[in-house]
């Protein structure tokens, strides 16, 4: 398998748009998911930034510092992407209606839903680094050259996002342990309770 560094030095060198096409057929999962949990859920936003990320990525590829990662610069392009799109419909906001108080997650909504419906609790900017850390699984300096804020403010997204989202599921009586359980062990709360 061609490495993204090779591919990416094809295009640079040349225009070659195989190369390209292999670039973007490798990475355009990743970052369709990722627009699409920014924008939480709304997946045909999602896909128009991303092609339009991707359009961006072909015609600035001579710009990437052979030191860099492709999949990072792409990532920073999408994030930026997605912060023209809010800025440019900030009166539609992104930010969708909390689900009715009625509702319960835990019946016949998936995971993915879920997840999407409850990155709506938390800022734009938490929910890019959430994203980027654990959907996409980059280290928080990783996260920090993607969305230029500094590594003590990364953390600071992440932390309080998560308490956000914690928060919200044990509000709802979905409440999630600290700390991953064994198997067969009970919940630090639950095991308060008893």
């Amino acid at each position: 398998m061609i490495s993204d560094r090779e591919l990416v030095a094809r295009v640079a060198s040349s225009g070659e748009q195989a190369a390209f096409q292999q670039l973007v057929e490798r990475h355009q999962a990743a970052i369709r998911g990722f627009l699409g949990r920014l924008l939480a859920g709304d997946h045909a936003t999602a896909d128009d930034l991303a092609q339009e990320s991707f359009l961006m990525a072909y015609r600035k590829v001579h710009t990437l510092k052979s030191s860099g990662k492709f999949v990072s610069w792409l990532h920073t392009i999408a994030y930026r992407q997605f912060l023209q799109h809010t800025r440019k419909h900030a009166r539609l906001q992104v930010m969708a209606e909390p689900p009715d108080e009625g509702h319960d997650p835990g019946q016949a909504v998936d995971a993915q839903i879920l997840t999407q419906r409850l990155m709506r609790y938390v800022s734009d900017e938490e929910r890019a680094c959430l994203t980027l850390a654990y959907a996409a699984g980059m280290s928080h300096p990783e996260i920090s050259d993607i969305t230029d804020l500094p590594l003590g403010t990364v953390k600071s997204h992440i932390q309080r996002g998560k308490q956000k989202l914690q928060n919200w599921l044990q509000t709802h009586d979905h409440s999630i342990p600290e700390k991953p359980s064994k198997p067969g062990a009970r919940p630090a709360m639950e095991a308060r309770r008893a």
